[in-house]
């Protein structure tokens, strides 16, 4: 929420109450809605990552970060406070301490969402003048807010049905300047579940093209970089978000080719299988929105690191909006040439390499295999409906 200038905390609730006329809280559940205005129905599920801040930070995140949200204080105003008491329910509860009269504490995180659906976005908190709402529906939504919960915790509620062009939106939680700190806990945005994503090694093509795809980003060497762009080759990079952070240029320069992309590859490069699905989607979404914010495009493929994934990974990418979890059919990473079908590269080929130093040689040896097979390289994502 913005306004063109600042109001005192009573001065606002005036402000609010007269321009949106409805009712500023509720303080008890209110039954989430399911149905859709276009959208599929279907079991309605809580959209939201990390609701109840119970989940540990996955290893290379970003230090101090709280996993599913982003604070723009940092660490210097948001913490997960992890005792019964502090808590709603369960053992932590997310507490804003605004380091300064010009922070409202805002914490949120991007919930995919269908288009044309109704969905209730609920959380419980604690303090004077707390705020949840969310932008990007592709309609005005009021924000749900309480003057004061008087020391105990109240449920704010508020419902809104997105747009004919919204996948995502931006929910958030905030205080008011010069308020003091607040707690938020149990987040919710109840909705209708997204189809699972689809798995695939491949791409079903008959045209003759294959696809470079090079994971992780360790080790940028500019022989590799020089290939690329000499050959004007269309590369669809996964790298983690802390070497994509280090040195985003650098992936901006290798997929430069029309065609190439930046998509998701987790955030700790664990196996995915052995966390549950709640784990699994903090590992994609976080991802994913370490590479919105880096280079402005969101992902629409996720890479599984090893290749491992179950049932809960493909709810987990469908979750965050991603549609395709993409493994592999050829490796030709460290010097390897593996074919995993009989013959030759074929059609629709994914093919898979690392940012290693020995890319600079991976990917003549891939593009020879390809020229072999009368293949050429082409752009993942042209090819994905």
């Amino acid at each position: 929420m913005s306004m063109s200038m600042r109001l005192s905390a009573p001065a606002l609730s005036v402000a609010l109450l007269t321009a949106f006329a409805v009712p500023a809280a509720s303080a008890s559940a209110s039954a989430p809605a399911s149905a859709s205005a276009g959208g599929s129905a279907g079991a309605t599920v809580n959209l939201v990552s990390n609701p109840g801040f119970e989940l540990p930070s996955p290893g290379l995140a970003d230090w101090g970060s709280i996993p599913g949200w982003t604070c723009t204080g940092g660490p210097a105003e948001a913490a997960v406070t992890t005792a019964a008491a502090a808590a709603h329910s369960g053992t932590s509860a997310l507490t804003v301490t605004p380091a300064n009269g010009d922070s409202t504490g805002e914490c949120a995180q991007t919930v995919a969402v269908q288009p044309g659906t109704t969905y209730t976005a609920s959380a419980w908190v604690r303090g004077d003048f707390v705020y949840l709402g969310a932008t990007g529906t592709g309609r005005d939504v009021a924000p749900a807010w309480t003057e004061t919960t008087s020391g105990g915790w109240q449920q704010l509620t508020t419902r809104f049905t997105t747009g004919p062009d919204a996948h995502s939106i931006r929910l958030y939680v905030h205080g008011w300047y010069q308020q003091g700190p607040f707690s938020v806990d149990d987040v919710r945005v109840d909705g209708p579940a997204p189809a699972p994503a689809v798995a695939a090694g491949s791409i079903p093509t008959t045209d003759k093209v294959v696809f470079f795809t090079v994971d992780d980003g360790w080790q940028r060497t500019p022989e590799a970089e020089r290939f690329i762009a000499d050959h004007h080759l269309p590369i669809t990079a996964f790298p983690l978000p802390m070497p994509a952070g280090t040195d985003p240029a650098f992936f901006q320069r290798v997929t430069a080719v029309p065609g190439s992309s930046i998509q998701d590859h987790s955030v700790s490069h664990s196996d995915l299988s052995k966390l549950p699905l709640e784990q699994q989607q903090v590992e994609i979404c976080d991802a994913r929105d370490a590479m919105t914010r880096l280079f402005g495009t969101a992902p629409v493929v996720f890479r599984p690191p090893y290749f491992a994934w179950n049932a809960d990974t493909l709810l987990a990418a469908a979750n965050c909006g991603i549609r395709t979890v993409l493994t592999a059919d050829a490796d030709f990473s460290w010097g390897a040439s593996t074919i995993w079908h009989p013959g030759r590269l074929q059609p629709g080929d994914v093919i898979l390499m690392h940012w290693t130093d020995t890319l600079a040689t991976d990917l003549p040896r891939a593009l020879a295999a390809a020229e072999t097979a009368g293949l050429k390289p082409a752009g993942l994502v042209d090819y994905l409906h």
